[in-house]
């Protein structure tokens, strides 16, 4: 046997494990934490430089949820709306979005009402009669903002996200200023207060169970407990990383209805914001979202209203891989001229105010695997299969664990590590 004298045991210090961590550390049991990686927050990953915040994983929040805004005020963050004007990049020129835009989504919004059978997006696309200028978009924004290939997506999770994110107002979004890394940071340290144990740099090897004793192995040591909660995400569930004897087989069996979504995303630090005195205005000084569809990033955002000069492109879904394999330096020149293509600038007049490009490959990092999880058709009900208890002994949690249909979030991993302390407390099997 291991190390014991814990009551139970979790795996993975992103959100998901942190709060399921400071929910049974407040109830009084003796938990160890136990994450890969030299630091918490797992998908959550803030650089601090350049006097900025600079997020290379979770940004948003997302609408009012309740247990993402009680953490934020507990904490005494600092929040602010990221709100301002978008402006397209259309036929070679750059003009306020137009109302049409949000009409050419009406299909979108129409799958609140959908009630199958199921079906990819791209099947449900093609019964729409709508411009292929229209049908092009709609594509790159279900790819984009779910990080999906609409070749596999469900129209069903489409439509159960639409009526989530109506349910939370996810229409307007937040960032907390100062960053996101706060957030992990403050519950890393309420367990620790509680006399939990964190343990980062601690990749886990092996888990190996009986009911009732899970004994896990890492490359440094073996610790054992009674209960387990696994917040792999999933793309390393998927990949088996972590061998897990014996197989939870309805948990594993229910992931293959599940899909790891693909993004690059960067973020460029430029010593001003040098599109505050370009046409449009007053539309690029108050810009908050950029669209260039016809490019790679076909996405843009700054920070506005925060005093920020930084700006992020992001493209998701299988149109990343295009940018997959490059340095941030390489990012970094391609964007700047990219931006001065869409800004009708030199591309000097853009690299030469460039201070530096950040970002991070997802899809690369062993504990990640990809960006985040998506639904694939056939799949509603999967994310539930894999909230079942094991035995009463392992326990499954993370975003692609969530049953509120907010799949990616920060707010669906805190969920479904809520849910998985309160099983191990409440003894479910």
């Amino acid at each position: 046997m291991g190390e014991r004298g814990y009551d139970a045991v979790v795996i993975g210090a992103g959100m998901a494990g942190l709060t399921a961590g400071r929910a049974l550390a407040e109830a009084g049991l003796r938990i160890a934490v136990l994450e890969a990686r030299d630091r918490v927050g797992g998908r959550i990953l803030t650089r601090h430089e350049f006097g900025e915040a600079v997020e290379l994983g979770a940004e948003f929040i997302h609408g009012r949820p309740a247990e993402l805004w009680a953490l934020v005020d507990e904490v005494g963050l600092e929040t602010y709306e990221r709100d301002g004007a978008q402006v397209c990049y259309e036929g070679g020129t750059l003009v306020e979005c137009s109302d049409e835009i949000d009409h050419a989504f009406d299909p979108l919004e129409k799958l609140k009402e959908f009630t199958g059978p199921d079906l990819s997006f791209a099947e449900y696309l093609s019964r729409q009669q709508m411009p292929e200028e229209a049908h092009s978009r709609m594509i790159g924004y279900v790819e984009g903002f779910n990080a999906a290939d609409y070749r596999e997506i469900s129209a069903a999770a489409l439509g159960a996200q639409q009526k989530a994110e109506d349910a939370i107002g996810s229409d307007h979004n937040y960032s907390v200023r100062g960053g996101y890394d706060q957030l992990p940071r403050y519950l890393a340290g309420r367990i620790a207060g509680l006399g939990g144990s964190i343990r980062t740099g601690t990749p886990v090897r092996s888990i190996r169970w009986v009911p009732g004793e899970v004994t896990i192995d890492t490359e440094f040591e073996t610790i054992s407990a009674p209960k387990c909660i696994v917040t792999l995400p999933l793309g390393v569930l998927q990949a088996e990383r972590v061998s897990i004897l014996p197989a939870p087989t309805a948990i594993l069996e229910a992931a293959t209805k599940l899909r790891m979504g693909q993004v690059r995303r960067f973020s460029l630090v430029f010593r001003e914001r040098f599109w505050n005195m370009l046409q449009p205005q007053p539309a690029l000084k108050e810009l908050s979202f950029l669209f260039a569809f016809s490019e790679l990033p076909p996405v843009w955002w700054t920070h506005h209203p925060d005093d920020s000069h930084m700006m992020t492109g992001w493209v998701g879904g299988p149109r990343s891989a295009a940018l997959f394999g490059l340095s941030s330096n390489e990012l970094g020149i391609r964007a700047c001229a990219t931006l001065a293509k869409i800004f009708g600038l030199e591309y000097e007049q853009v690299s030469a105010g460039l201070r530096g490009c950040s970002m991070h490959a997802w899809e690369q990092d062993p504990y990640a695997l990809g960006s985040y999880s998506y639904v694939a058709t056939g799949g509603l009900g999967a994310s539930k299969a894999m909230t079942k208890p094991v035995e009463g002994t392992l326990f499954f949690a993370g975003e692609h664990t969530d049953v509120t249909a907010h799949w990616g979030t920060v707010h669906a991993a805190m969920r479904s590590g809520l849910r998985a302390a309160a099983q191990v407390l409440g003894g479910q099997s």
